[in-house]
């Protein structure tokens, strides 16, 4: 098979692999974290000292360290004191907990970039602060946080490729397997990263159109 050939054969079952594992990989851990993040966020801008202490220490902790050492510490580390987590489930985790510690700053910014006097006109009607919360702040915050976060899940997408190394048969890992086989490294990493430009091309397209649709409804 000549190098052409494996390049063009390659590019099915990694976009297979893309498409069965990768994205629904990302697309989990991101709406996991999603939700650890906007709790983190509440915390962190909670007046409650202890919360906000326990959301700054998580952020520090989350940001501080590579994402590749929080996947061996949940997947190589946890059984050394007994807890034994399979590749998958170990793989949410980590990114979960990872998209939760960056995304938590990026809500909590959206979340204080809306004018104080949209609390207070919702305080002047008998709203409660929870009430205001979901139905006055959090959906202007949405709006704003919509680019910052897309963001974060286009490069999720790409980091899963970091779960090749605690077993997990991702994209990345299919390419590893197909090198292997064929010893012709280069092409193959080659087929690898155009299946992944492409499908952060997709996704960047997607939340073109996101943006767009949420700027229609913003007034001018």
């Amino acid at each position: 098979m000549s190098e052409w050939e494996l390049f063009l054969s390659s590019l099915g079952p990694l976009a297979l692999a893309g498409v069965t594992v990768t994205i629904p990989l990302a697309i989990i851990s991101f709406l996991v974290g999603l939700a650890i993040a906007v709790a983190v966020a509440l915390m962190r801008i909670s007046e409650h000292r202890v919360l906000s202490g326990i959301a700054r220490a998580y952020i520090s902790v989350i940001r501080g360290t590579p994402l590749l050492v929080q996947l061996f510490v949940i997947f190589y580390g946890m059984p050394s004191i007994g807890v034994l987590i399979n590749p998958w489930p170990s793989a949410i985790i980590a990114l979960s907990l990872n998209v939760g510690g960056y995304a938590a700053e990026v809500i909590r910014a959206a979340i204080l970039s809306v004018p104080k006097g949209q609390w207070e006109a919702a305080y002047t009607v008998g709203m409660g602060r929870t009430r205001t919360l979901v139905r006055i702040i959090l959906p202007q915050a949405a709006r704003v946080s919509v680019p910052p976060l897309s963001n974060t899940f286009i490069s999720l997408v790409k980091d899963t490729s970091l779960t090749a190394l605690i077993l997990v048969t991702e994209l990345f890992k299919v390419a590893q397997q197909i090198a292997s086989a064929s010893l012709k490294f280069m092409v193959v990493y080659l087929a690898a990263a155009l299946v992944y430009w492409v499908i952060c091309l997709v996704l960047s397209t997607l939340q073109n159109v996101v943006e767009s649709r949420l700027d229609r409804h913003v007034a001018r």
